[in-house]
């Protein structure tokens, strides 16, 4: 039986393994520094979960819920082992948060999720540590049967790595709870970027061009992924 364990500080055990799953799975520049991780895991708004099986993490998953939009964000998902329904168990465990929170937020719906997913048509160097589920190819299917659209945006977001690099290859997509939903204001995108990645001091400038150009428009469609 799997279990569903919040990590909260840097001391966390569980947390050297997280780390080290993220470090086998994605490539360096998705990976925040390890000492780094102390002021996010304390961060309330940051919600940091493991899939606990057998005294191992088998899986983790990273999200945000901001009350003022009430929207999340999902920041990474990681299915480390194959053939345990990891993908589902974590989903359906951080749908069931966000929704819980989302009613404790004025008794809301939640109105959907953000995620940043690899475009494997574009990019096809990700091995993703050779775990076959993280495949992006199999990732992408996965996440749009989940409900993901991609947000009609020439994407790109500023390197974890911090070094002002900009990172391509991926889609900005968004899974609204209400899947007739085909449009998103473009200040919500271009507002909730510019918080997100604020912990980035160093922005490339395709980046800020990308949010310039948001803050042009008024909506943005959401396509099929």
């Amino acid at each position: 039986m799997m279990e569903y364990i919040r990590i909260t500080h840097i001391e966390d055990p569980l947390f050297r393994k997280m780390h080290d799953l993220m470090k086998e799975v994605f490539p360096p520049e998705e990976v925040l520094e390890y000492s780094l991780w102390k002021e996010p895991l304390e961060d309330p708004g940051i919600r940091v979960f493991v899939a606990l099986h057998e005294g191992e993490v088998v899986g983790t998953t990273e999200y945000r819920y901001y009350e003022d939009w009430n929207v999340a964000m999902t920041d990474f998902t990681i299915i480390g082992r194959e053939g345990l329904s990891i993908g589902r168990f974590l989903a359906q465990n951080r749908m069931k948060d966000l929704m819980s929170l989302a009613q404790g937020n004025g008794g809301q719906e939640l109105l959907g999720m953000f995620a940043e997913i690899y475009d494997p048509y574009r990019v096809e160097d990700h091995a993703f540590g050779g775990v076959k589920p993280m495949d992006p190819f199999v990732r992408r299917e996965v996440l749009s049967h989940l409900g993901y659209k991609r947000t009609d945006l020439a994407y790109v977001h500023p390197s974890w790595n911090n070094d002002g690099e900009a990172v391509s290859g991926l889609d900005f997509c968004f899974m609204p709870t209400d899947d007739a939903l085909d449009t998103l204001p473009a200040e919500l995108i271009a507002s909730f970027l510019k918080r997100y990645y604020a912990v980035l001091p160093q922005k490339p400038q395709a980046w800020s061009d990308m949010v310039a150009e948001l803050e042009k428009r008024d909506t943005v469609a959401l396509l099929p992924l």
